[in-house]
């Protein structure tokens, strides 16, 4: 081999090796549902890689880890948990096949609503307000020990909301800077700018459901409770902690839907739609689908309160 020849395989060699070594490295990560892979991108960008344990389509309340996902879990930095019901009966599994893996529970320090909203219905079918199912008590979630569990009657789809999302993010973002002390400025420029994308989401989303504040809407999973909190909206659920209406409470919805001139009943890909299929027929209504689990969050958002809008009028 010439002198030129041995000098140009040694540049390649070289480069070869910074191209797919340290250099090209990301913080490998997990994250329990899909919309949180959106947040920890915006954040880390091409500085991480996103695993989701949650599967699209699979329900978060009763997922179970695939022996795939617990092997890959050994190779991860950070879960970022949420408080979804799975991770009560998982997450301390899921922490024992990595010692090494940091856990954060980006629901800390969220307070969270009562999972049955303004309009739960009670053992004989009527509809009762949240203070009255949970005797008058008020929950709060804030311990470190409780942020990343699912207590019953809590709702845990704190991220319908933007207000919500903002504090997910900075959990996020202080995790990453934690983990790569090196990108710490990258990491905050990334994460203001999601901060400014939350708050033109924010406004649109207001824009978009300008008057329709106190409307009700009728839903078969209680997802979207912090999301109507946030806008002013009524969330109506059908089923309740996996529970289905029983036939009282079938017939108290169907006059509470006609009473409030509510004509479409909000459904998503995870649950079975029966229920809100034999109330649509009844007050000779709609289902129509939304999915509060969809990867691309805020295009996602912005689809929803639009047919939040065309049915509440």
């Amino acid at each position: 081999m010439s002198a030129l020849k041995k000098i140009l395989f040694s540049c390649f060699f070289v480069l070869s090796f910074v191209g797919s070594g340290w250099a090209a490295q990301t913080i490998p990560v997990f994250v329990s549902i899909v919309p949180q892979k959106f947040f920890v991108e915006q954040i880390g960008k091409d500085l991480v890689t996103v695993n989701v344990m949650v599967e699209p389509g699979a329900s978060p309340a009763t997922y179970e880890p695939k022996p795939r996902q617990m092997a890959e879990l050994s190779r991860a930095e950070i879960y970022f948990s949420i408080g979804v019901p799975f991770e009560k009966a998982w997450l301390d599994k899921i922490a024992a096949a990595n010692s090494g893996m940091k856990m954060v529970a980006t629901d800390e320090g969220i307070e969270k609503r009562p999972m049955g909203g303004p309009h739960h219905h009670g053992k004989d079918g009527h509809h009762e307000t949240a203070d009255e199912h949970h005797g008058g008590e008020q929950h709060h979630d804030h311990g470190k020990n409780e942020g990343h569990h699912h207590k019953k009657g809590l709702d845990p789809h704190i991220w319908t909301a933007p207000s919500l999302v903002k504090i997910q993010a900075h959990a996020i973002m202080a995790a990453l800077q934690d983990a790569d002390p090196a990108h710490k400025s990258d990491y905050e420029a990334n994460y203001k700018h999601f901060m400014a994308t939350i708050d033109e989401l924010d406004g649109q989303l207001k824009q978009t459901l300008a008057g329709r504040q106190g409307f009700q809407f009728m839903v078969f999973h209680p997802a979207w409770g912090y999301f109507a909190q946030d806008y002013g909206l009524v969330q109506v659920p059908i089923e309740i902690e996996g529970k289905d209406p029983k036939p009282a409470q079938l017939k108290a919805l169907i006059e509470h839907a006609r009473e409030s001139k509510i004509n479409v009943i909000f459904v998503q890909p995870q649950f079975s739609t029966k229920s809100a299929e034999q109330i649509a027929k009844a007050i000779d209504g709609q289902v129509v689908p939304i999915n509060p689990l969809a990867e691309d969050w805020a295009a996602n958002l912005k689809m929803v309160a639009e047919k939040f809008k065309a049915a509440l009028r």
